[in-house]
Protein backbone atom coordinates (compact mmCIF):
# COMPACT_ATOMS: atom_id res chain seq x y z
CA UNK A 1 0.00 0.00 0.00
CA UNK A 2 1.13 3.55 -1.09
CA UNK A 3 1.51 5.87 2.05
CA UNK A 4 1.07 9.71 0.63
CA UNK A 5 4.38 11.79 1.06
CA UNK A 6 3.56 15.48 3.07
CA UNK A 7 6.07 16.35 1.63
CA UNK A 8 4.54 16.57 -2.07
CA UNK A 9 3.85 19.72 -3.90
CA UNK A 10 6.28 22.04 -1.51
CA UNK A 11 7.24 25.36 -2.97
CA UNK A 12 9.53 25.61 -0.04
CA UNK A 13 12.54 23.93 0.62
CA UNK A 14 14.74 24.89 3.84
CA UNK A 15 18.35 23.83 3.39
CA UNK A 16 21.81 24.11 5.89
CA UNK A 17 24.17 26.70 4.13
CA UNK A 18 26.95 24.45 4.20
CA UNK A 19 24.88 21.66 2.52
CA UNK A 20 22.66 22.44 -0.27
CA UNK A 21 21.93 19.13 -1.42
CA UNK A 22 20.15 17.86 1.45
CA UNK A 23 16.78 19.06 2.07
CA UNK A 24 16.04 19.39 5.95
CA UNK A 25 12.48 20.31 5.97
CA UNK A 26 9.70 22.66 3.79
CA UNK A 27 6.38 23.85 3.82
CA UNK A 28 3.58 23.95 0.98
CA UNK A 29 2.87 27.69 0.92
CA UNK A 30 -0.28 29.35 1.26
CA UNK A 31 -1.99 32.36 2.13
CA UNK A 32 -1.08 34.51 4.90
CA UNK A 33 2.53 33.25 5.45
CA UNK A 34 4.51 35.80 6.50
CA UNK A 35 8.49 35.70 6.67
CA UNK A 36 8.15 36.36 10.52
CA UNK A 37 5.79 33.28 10.37
CA UNK A 38 8.57 31.34 8.66
CA UNK A 39 11.34 32.28 11.39
CA UNK A 40 8.65 31.01 13.96
CA UNK A 41 8.46 27.36 12.08
CA UNK A 42 12.06 27.26 11.44
CA UNK A 43 11.94 27.92 15.61
CA UNK A 44 9.89 25.22 16.09
CA UNK A 45 11.41 21.81 13.86
CA UNK A 46 15.22 23.12 14.22
CA UNK A 47 17.50 23.19 17.33
CA UNK A 48 20.66 25.91 17.38
CA UNK A 49 23.33 25.98 19.81
CA UNK A 50 23.82 29.64 18.10
CA UNK A 51 22.86 32.83 16.95
CA UNK A 52 21.29 31.88 12.97
CA UNK A 53 19.61 33.79 9.98
CA UNK A 54 17.98 32.72 6.96
CA UNK A 55 18.85 33.58 3.24
CA UNK A 56 17.09 33.02 0.31
CA UNK A 57 18.66 31.80 -2.88
CA UNK A 58 19.48 35.24 -4.61
CA UNK A 59 21.63 35.56 -0.95
CA UNK A 60 18.97 38.07 0.70
CA UNK A 61 18.81 38.10 4.03
CA UNK A 62 15.47 36.91 5.12
CA UNK A 63 14.09 39.55 7.58
CA UNK A 64 11.40 38.55 10.29
CA UNK A 65 8.97 41.24 9.03
CA UNK A 66 5.39 40.97 8.02
CA UNK A 67 6.71 40.43 3.66
CA UNK A 68 4.48 37.41 2.12
CA UNK A 69 7.06 35.01 2.29
CA UNK A 70 8.08 33.75 -1.29
CA UNK A 71 8.44 30.64 -2.71
CA UNK A 72 12.06 28.98 -3.48
CA UNK A 73 14.56 27.80 -1.46
CA UNK A 74 15.76 29.00 1.98
CA UNK A 75 19.28 28.42 3.89
CA UNK A 76 20.44 28.20 7.48
CA UNK A 77 23.39 30.00 7.75
CA UNK A 78 24.83 29.67 11.35
CA UNK A 79 28.48 28.93 12.53
CA UNK A 80 27.09 26.69 15.19
CA UNK A 81 25.10 23.02 14.92
CA UNK A 82 21.36 22.53 13.49
CA UNK A 83 19.89 19.88 14.51
CA UNK A 84 16.59 18.49 13.73
CA UNK A 85 13.93 18.92 16.81
CA UNK A 86 13.39 14.98 17.62
CA UNK A 87 9.83 16.16 19.69
CA UNK A 88 7.07 13.32 19.20
CA UNK A 89 4.17 13.87 17.23
CA UNK A 90 1.07 12.61 18.59
CA UNK A 91 -0.73 10.42 15.81
CA UNK A 92 -3.60 11.51 15.46
CA UNK A 93 -6.57 10.91 12.28
CA UNK A 94 -10.01 11.58 11.80
CA UNK A 95 -12.04 11.34 15.38
CA UNK A 96 -15.35 11.85 15.56
CA UNK A 97 -16.27 10.53 19.28
CA UNK A 98 -19.42 9.81 21.10
CA UNK A 99 -20.33 8.65 25.35
CA UNK A 100 -21.85 10.30 27.72
CA UNK A 101 -18.63 12.07 28.67
CA UNK A 102 -18.17 13.53 25.57
CA UNK A 103 -21.84 14.74 24.75
CA UNK A 104 -21.14 17.35 27.85
CA UNK A 105 -18.11 18.61 25.63
CA UNK A 106 -20.44 18.49 22.84
CA UNK A 107 -23.14 20.37 23.84
CA UNK A 108 -20.64 23.30 25.87
CA UNK A 109 -19.08 23.36 22.63
CA UNK A 110 -22.26 23.89 20.61
CA UNK A 111 -23.94 26.24 22.83
CA UNK A 112 -20.30 28.52 23.30
CA UNK A 113 -19.88 28.71 19.22
CA UNK A 114 -23.36 28.21 17.30
CA UNK A 115 -20.93 28.10 13.99
CA UNK A 116 -17.72 26.69 12.83
CA UNK A 117 -15.54 29.28 14.08
CA UNK A 118 -13.15 29.09 11.19
CA UNK A 119 -15.34 29.44 8.20
CA UNK A 120 -18.00 31.83 10.01
CA UNK A 121 -20.73 29.78 8.94
CA UNK A 122 -23.59 29.35 11.35
CA UNK A 123 -25.50 26.27 12.12
CA UNK A 124 -28.64 28.03 10.90
CA UNK A 125 -31.08 25.10 12.15
CA UNK A 126 -29.66 25.02 15.72
CA UNK A 127 -32.44 26.19 17.39
CA UNK A 128 -34.03 23.00 16.39
CA UNK A 129 -31.68 21.16 17.76
CA UNK A 130 -30.01 20.26 14.28
CA UNK A 131 -26.22 20.27 13.92
CA UNK A 132 -25.62 18.38 10.99
CA UNK A 133 -22.64 19.15 9.50
CA UNK A 134 -21.00 20.61 12.38
CA UNK A 135 -19.05 18.86 15.06
CA UNK A 136 -17.00 19.96 18.44
CA UNK A 137 -13.42 18.96 17.86
CA UNK A 138 -10.86 18.70 20.77
CA UNK A 139 -8.26 20.90 20.21
CA UNK A 140 -5.90 18.07 22.29
CA UNK A 141 -7.17 14.93 21.15
CA UNK A 142 -9.37 13.03 23.76
CA UNK A 143 -6.97 9.47 23.27
CA UNK A 144 -4.56 11.54 24.19
CA UNK A 145 -6.34 11.65 28.12
CA UNK A 146 -3.14 10.20 29.64
CA UNK A 147 -0.88 12.13 28.06
CA UNK A 148 -3.03 15.40 28.85
CA UNK A 149 -2.81 14.47 32.71
CA UNK A 150 0.94 13.20 32.40
CA UNK A 151 1.85 16.33 31.45
CA UNK A 152 -0.73 18.39 33.60
CA UNK A 153 -2.19 20.14 31.07
CA UNK A 154 -5.20 20.86 32.51
CA UNK A 155 -3.50 23.86 34.63
CA UNK A 156 -4.27 25.76 31.47
CA UNK A 157 -8.05 25.25 32.17
CA UNK A 158 -10.08 27.86 34.13
CA UNK A 159 -13.46 26.22 33.19
CA UNK A 160 -14.10 22.84 34.46
CA UNK A 161 -16.15 20.44 32.18
CA UNK A 162 -19.94 20.72 33.78
CA UNK A 163 -19.59 17.06 35.52
CA UNK A 164 -16.49 16.65 37.26
CA UNK A 165 -15.99 12.95 35.93
CA UNK A 166 -15.67 14.00 32.16
CA UNK A 167 -12.08 15.36 33.08
CA UNK A 168 -10.55 18.73 32.23
CA UNK A 169 -9.69 17.30 29.17
CA UNK A 170 -13.27 17.66 27.89
CA UNK A 171 -13.69 21.64 28.69
CA UNK A 172 -15.30 23.84 26.70
CA UNK A 173 -11.92 25.41 26.79
CA UNK A 174 -10.34 22.47 24.88
CA UNK A 175 -12.87 22.86 22.04
CA UNK A 176 -14.35 24.31 18.81
CA UNK A 177 -17.53 24.17 16.72
CA UNK A 178 -15.83 23.01 13.26
CA UNK A 179 -17.73 21.99 9.99
CA UNK A 180 -17.43 18.42 9.79
CA UNK A 181 -15.03 18.53 6.64
CA UNK A 182 -13.10 21.51 8.92
CA UNK A 183 -12.79 19.18 11.42
CA UNK A 184 -10.99 16.42 9.62
CA UNK A 185 -8.67 19.08 8.45
CA UNK A 186 -7.28 20.34 11.89
CA UNK A 187 -7.31 16.64 12.96
CA UNK A 188 -5.11 15.45 10.56
CA UNK A 189 -2.72 18.83 11.10
CA UNK A 190 -3.68 20.09 7.82
CA UNK A 191 -5.01 23.29 9.33
CA UNK A 192 -4.20 25.27 12.56
CA UNK A 193 -4.36 28.18 14.26
CA UNK A 194 -1.41 30.53 15.56
CA UNK A 195 -2.33 32.33 18.94
CA UNK A 196 0.88 34.10 18.52
CA UNK A 197 -0.54 36.24 15.19
CA UNK A 198 -3.47 37.40 16.18
CA UNK A 199 -5.08 33.69 15.75
CA UNK A 200 -4.18 33.38 12.31
CA UNK A 201 -5.42 29.95 10.15
CA UNK A 202 -2.49 28.68 8.98
CA UNK A 203 -3.33 25.87 5.75
CA UNK A 204 -0.51 23.26 5.39
CA UNK A 205 -1.92 22.30 2.25
CA UNK A 206 -3.16 23.83 -0.71
CA UNK A 207 -6.81 25.88 0.74
CA UNK A 208 -10.03 24.79 -0.94
CA UNK A 209 -11.95 27.00 1.22
CA UNK A 210 -10.30 30.26 1.41
CA UNK A 211 -9.47 30.25 5.15
CA UNK A 212 -5.40 30.90 4.91
CA UNK A 213 -4.47 33.83 6.42
CA UNK A 214 -7.80 34.48 7.95
CA UNK A 215 -8.24 35.24 11.86
CA UNK A 216 -10.65 33.78 14.34
CA UNK A 217 -13.43 36.50 14.91
CA UNK A 218 -13.83 38.88 17.60
CA UNK A 219 -16.58 37.36 18.89
CA UNK A 220 -15.16 34.12 20.19
CA UNK A 221 -11.89 35.59 21.17
CA UNK A 222 -14.00 37.86 23.56
CA UNK A 223 -15.95 35.11 25.30
CA UNK A 224 -14.86 34.04 28.68
CA UNK A 225 -15.40 30.66 27.88
CA UNK A 226 -12.73 30.77 24.52
CA UNK A 227 -10.15 28.20 24.09
CA UNK A 228 -6.93 28.71 25.88
CA UNK A 229 -4.28 30.35 24.31
CA UNK A 230 -1.70 27.77 25.20
CA UNK A 231 -3.61 24.57 23.58
CA UNK A 232 -3.69 26.46 20.55
CA UNK A 233 -0.14 27.13 20.84
CA UNK A 234 0.31 23.07 21.26
CA UNK A 235 -1.79 22.31 18.39
CA UNK A 236 0.28 24.57 15.93
CA UNK A 237 3.44 23.23 16.45
CA UNK A 238 2.37 19.74 16.16
CA UNK A 239 1.15 20.99 12.73
CA UNK A 240 4.78 22.75 12.60
CA UNK A 241 6.11 19.43 12.94
CA UNK A 242 4.10 17.56 11.18
CA UNK A 243 4.43 19.32 8.03
CA UNK A 244 7.57 20.32 7.66
CA UNK A 245 10.24 18.54 9.24
CA UNK A 246 11.96 16.13 6.85
CA UNK A 247 9.47 14.71 4.68
CA UNK A 248 6.52 15.09 7.41
CA UNK A 249 4.65 13.14 9.10
CA UNK A 250 2.30 10.25 7.31
CA UNK A 251 -1.02 10.62 5.97
CA UNK A 252 -3.39 7.78 7.31
CA UNK A 253 -6.13 6.09 5.24
CA UNK A 254 -9.18 6.93 7.23
CA UNK A 255 -11.71 6.03 4.21
CA UNK A 256 -12.87 2.02 5.32
CA UNK A 257 -16.27 1.21 3.73
CA UNK A 258 -18.27 -1.47 4.84
CA UNK A 259 -16.73 -4.84 4.42
CA UNK A 260 -13.20 -3.69 4.11
CA UNK A 261 -10.18 -4.78 6.44
CA UNK A 262 -9.77 -1.84 8.70
CA UNK A 263 -7.62 -3.31 10.89
CA UNK A 264 -5.45 -5.33 8.54
CA UNK A 265 -4.93 -1.94 6.47
CA UNK A 266 -3.94 0.23 9.35
CA UNK A 267 -0.96 -2.89 9.89
CA UNK A 268 0.05 -2.61 6.99
CA UNK A 269 0.21 1.20 6.60
CA UNK A 270 2.81 3.60 8.12
CA UNK A 271 3.28 3.52 12.05
CA UNK A 272 1.55 0.69 12.43
CA UNK A 273 1.56 0.50 16.53
CA UNK A 274 1.17 4.17 17.16
CA UNK A 275 -2.14 4.26 15.21
CA UNK A 276 -3.50 0.91 16.94
CA UNK A 277 -3.06 2.66 20.06
CA UNK A 278 -4.58 6.02 19.27
CA UNK A 279 -7.61 3.55 17.99
CA UNK A 280 -7.83 1.94 20.96
CA UNK A 281 -7.57 4.44 22.98
CA UNK A 282 -10.35 6.71 21.38
CA UNK A 283 -12.49 4.10 21.73
CA UNK A 284 -11.47 3.94 25.71
CA UNK A 285 -11.92 7.79 26.24
CA UNK A 286 -15.25 8.54 25.36
CA UNK A 287 -16.97 6.11 27.84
Amino acid sequence: MSVANRSAGRDVHIYSANDSATVLGGLILTNGVTNANFHSMVDIIFIFCQDYFLRDEGGTTVQKDDHPLQPGNYYIVTNGSITVNNEPWLVRTISVASGTRVAVFRDAVRERDRRCVVTGKPALRADHGIWRGFEAAHIFPLAYEGHWNKENYGRWITIPAATESTGTINSVQNGMLLRADIHSLFDSYDISINPDDNYKIVCFGPDGNGIAGNHLDQQLLQDPHRPVHQLLRWHFRQAVLANMRGAGEPVFEVDFPPGSDMMGEIMSGPMAAERMEFELFSRLAVQ
